[in-house]
């Protein structure tokens, strides 16, 4: 089976409790599109971008997420929720299976600094399985500016890339040039799904293998079901974007070392750029 059907849900967002309204989501998607395989909602879609609503892995969130993904029989990727963790927090995106077992677990790598203030990074990369189909990848917004991220997730198998965001900047064409980047430099589907309102100012996107846009969103509310082909990625890896440019085989095969990539690597240039921090007025 090649062929493997996955929704993204772009909805409103708000900064409370939102289960009962991506309960509501998921139920129509899956009386419109009952095809659906996987679904996919936006980064702190269950209560919006508030770190006092925090809890624990296994809490309320992890319990309605498990319910909703065996009531329906579906691969479920919620987002994520910010998780207290060994007395920190981490910005954790969690998947089950249509059992309703959690299989994965990713914790963002590069929250939004400055402004995700008090979260700690996660240091694991994660990629997952659904048996006889093919391996996905896990990342969240602001990594996917990052494509050491993304080349490892692809170097370890991923075939698809999950990235849910929460992005209503004015750099969100940046995210959008990224995401759409990642697609063709790796070769695989990116599924970059984004809010409304609190969660995000929508346009989400679905790009395939070769970099070509399956979805281009909007900013209302949607329901995005596309039917990815594993054999698609798998084919264009062996013989080329179009059959043109093997990105992945190109990397494999250099004999090229990056420095930058060393341990104790140093860059005057990059100490010169100074601390990260929010721009005030310049006058």
């Amino acid at each position: 089976m090649s062929r493997f059907a996955i929704a993204g849900i772009q909805m409103h967002i708000s900064t409370h409790n939102n289960l009962a309204e991506m309960r509501k989501r998921l139920s129509i998607l899956m009386h419109m599109y009952p095809w659906v395989e996987m679904v996919v909602f936006s980064e702190l879609a269950a209560h919006g971008p508030v770190i006092q609503s925090a809890q624990t892995a296994g809490g309320e969130f992890d319990q309605e997420f498990a319910a909703m993904a065996q009531k329906y029989n579906v691969w479920l990727q919620p987002g994520s929720y910010f998780e207290k963790r060994e007395g920190r927090i981490f910005n954790a995106a969690p998947v089950f299976d249509p059992n309703g077992n959690e299989v994965a677990r990713y914790s963002k790598m590069f929250p939004f600094t400055p402004y995700e203030e008090g979260v700690t990074p996660g240091e694991e990369f994660c990629v997952f399985d659904v048996p006889e189909v093919g391996r996905f990848g896990l990342s969240i917004c602001y990594d996917i500016w990052f494509p050491e991220l993304t080349r490892t997730l692809a170097s370890m198998g991923a075939e698809v890339l999950i990235n849910p965001v929460n992005a209503a900047f004015v750099d969100r064409h940046g995210d959008i040039a990224c995401a759409r980047a990642s697609a063709a430099m790796f070769q695989m589907y990116v599924f970059h799904i984004n809010g409304l309102l609190a969660g995000g100012n929508g346009y989400s996107q679905v790009i395939d293998p070769g970099g070509r846009i399956l979805h281009d969103g909007c900013v209302q509310e949607e329901m995005i079901p596309i039917e990815v082909d594993f054999a698609e990625v798998r084919r264009q890896r062996e013989r080329g974007i179009l059959n043109m440019g093997q990105p992945l085989k190109s990397f494999r095969d250099s004999k090229v070392r990056f420095p930058v990539y060393e341990v104790g690597y140093h860059s005057d240039y990059l100490d010169a750029l100074g601390t990260i921090q929010k721009p005030t007025r310049s006058r």
